[in-house]
């Protein structure tokens, strides 16, 4: 009985093994660009070409923690770390050996129509224009007479964005003024003034490119390859570049990362590979390919692997 059931539990180990022969990632928007231009070098190298989808943030999270197997993802991108809930539901479903993965920098993007002139916000202004708890201007000279003399029309990144998350945390909070309840400085207006775009950011751009009264927000990668398109506008008199997110002098800025299910190295072919070919200097370096599609390189890349507690 013993041996019959040591076969029975080798031949699943087996079939787990060969049932997907392709990495299955998810999550962040943000995130997607580069993991996309990585797994297609990768793909060269002698592996699939890995499968990603453009879930958000939160979204891959919910997939990455739904349990071990073919069937879920080996690994998630995020514009945002990974949050305490979202480690306890890994372990409630037996995901406890995850790696989280540091690939670089990247700033938040406030744009509009390229035609518009420059426009500077600070963080309290866009907590005015865009709270529920402020006073609801109608129109952004209504906070201050030097903004643009139309309605506020904000496109915004979905709650389950980790932009959206990063967005709360280095604009709605700090932006926020002491006299309001913590608890709901992030709470935006529900009267039109901000409206949740989803997680293309492409159509993000054309909506910008067709209507000049809106604003969007996005990550810089996406920016950066649309300055022929788009405008950013200064935060706090700050402009976003490579150089003002690095430094830390542009004030919406914040790491990128992807977490790897650990439980699936050995099972799905070439995930190692792929976490070394990400991690390369050739990759995230000062000069690597990456730093062409808008990501901003780690001062120490060698502190970009550890292990999630």
């Amino acid at each position: 009985m013993r041996i019959l059931l040591i076969a029975l539990i080798m031949s699943l180990m087996s079939s787990v093994s060969y049932a997907r022969d392709q990495i299955s990632i998810v999550g962040s928007s943000t995130v997607y660009p580069f993991a996309t231009v990585v797994s297609e070098r990768f793909g060269k190298s002698g592996f699939k070409t890995p499968v990603i989808e453009s879930t958000g943030t939160g979204g891959g999270m919910k997939l990455f923690c739904k349990g071990i197997g073919v069937n879920s993802p080996d690994m998630t991108n995020a514009s945002r770390a990974i949050k305490s809930s979202e480690v306890e539901l890994c372990k409630k479903n037996g995901i406890t050996d995850i790696t989280e993965v540091k690939i670089g920098l990247d700033g938040i993007a406030i744009i509009h129509a390229l035609s518009n002139s420059q426009v500077n916000f600070t963080v309290e202004q866009i907590w005015q224009a865009l709270a529920e708890q402020g006073s609801k201007p109608e129109k952004w000279s209504d906070i201050d007479s030097s903004l643009p003399n139309i309605k506020i029309s904000v496109l915004v990144p979905p709650p389950t964005s980790g932009t959206r998350d990063a967005f709360n945390e280095l604009v709605m909070k700090k932006g926020c003024p002491k006299t309001v309840d913590k608890k709901k400085c992030e709470l935006l207006r529900e009267d039109g003034a901000a409206i949740e775009a989803g997680e293309n950011d492409t159509l993000i751009i054309n909506k910008l490119v067709g209507d000049k009264n809106y604003f969007g927000i996005l990550g810089f990668s996406y920016y950066d390859s649309n300055k022929d398109k788009v405008r950013a506008v200064t935060i706090n008199g700050k402009t976003i570049s490579l150089k003002s997110i690095q430094d830390g002098s542009y004030p919406i800025s914040r790491p990128l990362f992807f977490y790897v299910k650990n439980q699936h190295i050995g099972v799905i072919p070439g995930i190692e590979q792929y976490i070394k070919e990400f991690t390369s200097k050739r990759a995230i370096g000062n000069k690597g390919y990456l730093t062409g599609v808008g990501l901003v390189p780690l001062a120490n890349p060698k502190e970009s692997i550890s292990q999630v507690k």
